[in-house]
């Protein structure tokens, strides 16, 4: 699958484009500007984007109104087939939000319900009661997401609604030749559906990759071989910041363990999650951190950890926002991408990994672990490498059985000789692939 060997940069369209938050109905071309900036996402190593919803919404894209538009305030169908193609030709993948658990009032389906009430043959489309009310006094009760009813729940037992979407992907596929779908609140979906979109889509398109968001649970539950191929990894998101923020290694390594250790219970070994230090909808990264000089090393965890690495625009040169400042902070317009010191750093990361078997198939073993320090190893049968993160402020020097003398490291390229301890330089990181 393509997408264990990749690296994701994602991008909040409507955010990413500046468009208005309400939907003005006024058609302005503003995808375009992806196409403006895809030399700055290959130079930072991706080779696969992940789009939040560009089909016609409400208002932030997650109540959609129609699954076979691209938003107006986004631009056309062929717009976005440009941009699709453009990335195609830069040899970078291409996945998009798939939001099938809801609808926005705005949904013509749900329109015509609110027009027609029990004449309205969409009304099994969703959970309905007309014997009830709603927030908006429209005269009906029904089911919204978790209690926000300008999200309206789709009845996913509903055959026709199934077919409905199962036949607006193959639109997406054929319309625009998509590499995959990332499911928004997986979670909530219907174990059923899932199992014949999955089937669905392998029909359609050869290694196409459904993605999950997934907050808590069982990560099994829906990530199989009948189900999704990857999902969001939320159980260590918190663990990869805390971990430095606290200077306390044991976190992230320890969830790390439970989830891709070698022992006979690990949870999820052998599994490629989404590995993420920050997204459209969380604090960014810059924010959140205590300490600037770790930022390059949280980059190092997501990569060298198991999982794939998924960076968020604006997030490779430190942008700030806050949780607490709204969504619209989060998901920000920015002129231009800058380069700095990180984007170096990452598209070195990226490289690492991209030529690297153990970091992309590898299991996960701790080799050292302080406070502040640790060492992972990462291991096929092909290749063995080491991840060294020293978060420290001083140096530290780590005497451990290397199992040989020298490695390099993939990060600098510069050789490493393991002969009487191993020096990592303060605030660190270095992925030694070891000779054989």
């Amino acid at each position: 699958m393509w997408a264990y060997e990749s690296t994701f940069y994602q991008i909040y369209p409507l955010g990413f484009c500046g468009a208005p938050f309400e939907n003005d109905g006024i058609l302005e071309h503003r995808i375009l500007k992806v196409n403006e900036w895809i030399p700055h996402i290959k130079k930072l190593g991706m080779n696969a984007i992940y789009f939040s919803p560009v089909f016609e919404s409400d208002t932030h894209g997650y109540n959609t109104r129609d699954y076979t538009k691209i938003d107006c305030r986004l631009g056309t169908n062929d717009d976005f087939r440009q941009v699709v193609e453009n990335c195609h030709k830069a040899g970078i993948k291409v996945i998009i939000d798939g939001v099938f658990n809801h609808v926005g009032r705005g949904f013509w389906a749900f329109q015509d319900v609110l027009e027609k009430r029990w004449d309205s043959p969409y009304k099994d489309w969703f959970h309905i009661s007309f014997d009830g009310n709603s927030n908006y006094n429209d005269g009906l009760w029904y089911e919204g997401w978790e209690g926000n009813y300008d999200l309206v729940k789709l009845n996913l037992r509903n055959p026709a609604v199934a077919d409905h979407i199962m036949d607006c992907v193959k639109g997406w596929i054929d319309e625009f030749d998509i590499d995959g779908l990332r499911l928004d609140v997986a979670y909530c979906l219907d174990h059923d559906f899932l199992r014949r979109l999955r089937s669905h889509c392998d029909g359609l398109k050869a290694d196409f990759f459904l993605l999950g968001e997934l907050l808590h649970g069982d990560y099994n539950q829906f990530v199989n071989d009948d189900m999704l191929h990857s999902c969001t990894n939320y159980k260590c998101y918190k663990g990869i910041y805390s971990s430095f923020n606290s200077m306390n290694m044991f976190e992230i390594v320890h969830t790390l363990l439970r989830q891709f250790g070698p022992e006979d219970w690990t949870e999820n070994r052998g599994k490629h999650l989404l590995s993420f230090v920050d997204n459209h909808d969380v604090t960014r990264i810059a924010s959140i951190l205590t300490n600037e000089k770790h930022l390059p090393l949280v980059y190092a965890m997501a990569y060298g950890m198991p999982g794939i690495p998924c960076v968020y625009y604006g997030s490779e040169w430190g942008a700030k926002a806050e949780k607490s400042q709204g969504d619209p902070a989060l998901r920000a317009c920015f002129e231009k991408p800058e380069w700095n010191e990180l984007c170096d750093f990452i598209s070195k990361l990226g490289e690492a990994k991209k030529n690297s078997n153990a970091l992309n198939y590898g299991g996960f073993r701790s080799v050292l672990l302080t406070n502040k320090q640790c060492i992972f190893e990462r291991k096929t049968d092909s290749e063995r490498v080491l991840v060294a993160i020293n978060a420290d402020e001083n140096e530290f020097t780590a005497h451990f059985d290397a199992g040989c003398g020298t490695a390099v490291d993939l990060i600098t390229g510069e050789p490493h000789d393991f002969g009487g301890g191993s020096k990592l330089p303060p605030y660190s990181a270095a992925f030694w692939k070891m000779e054989r």
